[in-house]
């Protein structure tokens, strides 16, 4: 019996007490207070009451203020004209179950039921169907993020325990007053007829909610529903992730510039618009053999390779991920590779150079600019670098969470890209013949034109 029992209150913690206490404390997967500057979120539990409804709606319509209802359905069936009124007047509707009872005192498939149908008891007097769901108390078990996953769980940031007239009007009011602040979600009772309320409490509510909406809209506060303060956090927390990434990716490029610096780097091409640098280091890591013969071994000499993180940024801020910036990335590669090959022919320090050779996370599609791309060998050095290179893309790149994949890991984790001297030198004679194609075909134009003018003779006063 004693074992039973334990395993009792095992149970019961993991399904509702852990749940509960996380959601309020940690704000896990529930919304319960803004990031805003002068506005504040009204809720409502428990109705629709036939008398306080009604009397609550006016009372809004003349401060001009939103609300959110957390709709009983129970209470709702026979009073569908309220609730199409709170959507006809601008005020978000959610779901507060069908009976006003506890989520840990009922099996998942029942609270579901309980969500359902109230939800059709809201789109059947609305024609839309909500988004937000509010559990009795407040209280979630640990199916409720797993099962309603379609429905945003709203708690709150200030209750006051209106559903009980013993605190009177005043006291409400005086405890209303000190959540006069921004970003507040307000707990009120709009009706009381479950359990523990008192049917006439919302009296109280109202006349406290009249004195607060008029000192809100003295001090400048706007009154709004839930959907418009989550769009507003959402927004206020971007722009404060803009700013620290701002400030992240100029310590980053400070850093680049100090790196470049102290290890002298060479920029391939115009500084302005380099898509990556290069020095010429001796190689000290494992034996590379390539695929058309030749080879890397320890002690030879490489061009070792670095992107142009300032460009990388650039291209970052318009791409939709980190493998859309590698795309773009290695097609500003292939358009400068031409620009190393020459820059290396000519650079003295590079005339012994057996490949050039770069680590990166970029590398999906490599392979068709000429390079071969080998696992990175495991040891220090590709722990630290995996470090680094992520850190990296997080910092520069946009990062959105999406479904995780084997292929998007392998795409992103990082790889040795080598390109033998040889294949090097063939970007330098394409861009010769390139060019040599391009003067002779200026060449040839010119020379139809002097041909067509002479034919023209005296005729021709201007070309």
């Amino acid at each position: 019996m004693e074992n039973l029992l334990l395993w009792g209150l095992y149970v019961a913690t993991f399904y509702a007490f852990l749940p509960g206490l996380i959601s309020r404390t940690f704000g896990f997967r529930v919304f319960k207070k803004g990031l805003v500057e002068k506005e504040i979120a009204l809720t409502f539990d428990d109705g629709p009451d036939p008398v306080y409804t009604a009397q609550l709606l006016d009372l809004l319509a003349r401060y001009n203020a939103k609300a959110t209802f957390f709709i009983v359905g129970s209470h709702a069936e026979g009073q569908e004209h309220l609730l199409r009124r709170m959507k006809d007047e601008g005020h978000n509707l959610g779901v507060h179950n069908y009976v006003h009872k506890s989520n840990w005192l009922m099996r998942p498939r029942t609270v579901k039921r309980q969500i359902e149908r109230t939800l059709d008891i809201i789109e059947h007097a609305t024609g839309s169907r909500s988004a937000y769901y509010r559990p009795p108390w407040g209280i979630v078990n640990v199916f409720d993020y797993a099962k309603f996953g379609h429905l945003q769980i709203i708690l709150w940031s200030a209750m006051f325990g209106d559903w009980r007239t013993r605190l009177g009007s005043e006291r409400l009011k005086k405890r209303m007053m000190k959540k006069l602040k921004p970003g507040e979600v307000l707990l009120l009772h709009d009706c009381g007829m479950t359990f523990g309320a008192d049917k006439d409490a919302p009296r109280n509510m109202l006349i406290a909610l009249e004195a607060y909406l008029e000192e809100g809209a003295k001090q400048g506060y706007r009154f709004i529903a839930i959907d418009e303060m989550i769009k507003l956090t959402e927004a206020a927390k971007s722009m404060h992730r803009s700013i620290w990434k701002k400030v992240l990716v100029s310590l980053w490029l400070t850093w680049e510039k100090l790196f470049h610096f102290l290890f002298r780097l060479k920029t391939v091409g115009n500084e302005a618009e380099a898509a990556f640098h290069y020095r010429v280091i001796t190689y000290n890591g494992e034996d590379i053999a390539f695929a058309e013969g030749g080879n890397v071994v320890k002690g030879d000499r490489v061009a070792e390779l670095h992107f142009d993180n300032k460009m990388l940024s650039s291209i970052a801020a318009t791409s939709r991920s980190p493998v859309a910036t590698g795309i773009r990335m290695l097609r500003e590669v292939e358009q400068a590779l031409p620009l190393l090959a020459n820059q290396l022919a000519a650079d003295s320090d590079a005339k012994d150079i057996k490949a050039v050779y770069g680590v990166t996370m970029i590398h999906r599609g490599a392979d068709r600019l000429g390079f071969e791309i080998f696992q990175l060998p495991e040891g220090l050095f590709a722990k630290s670098t995996r470090v680094y290179l992520r850190i990296l893309i997080k910092v520069l790149t946009n990062t959105k969470k999406t479904v995780k994949s084997n292929k998007k890991k392998d795409t992103v984790s990082p790889r040795m890209l080598f390109m033998p001297v040889t294949t090097v030198r063939r970007y330098a004679t394409e861009q010769l013949n390139r060019m040599q194609d391009i003067t002779e075909a200026v060449e040839r134009s010119l020379s139809a034109a002097a041909d067509e003018a002479a034919q023209l003779g005296t005729k021709t006063t201007a070309i």
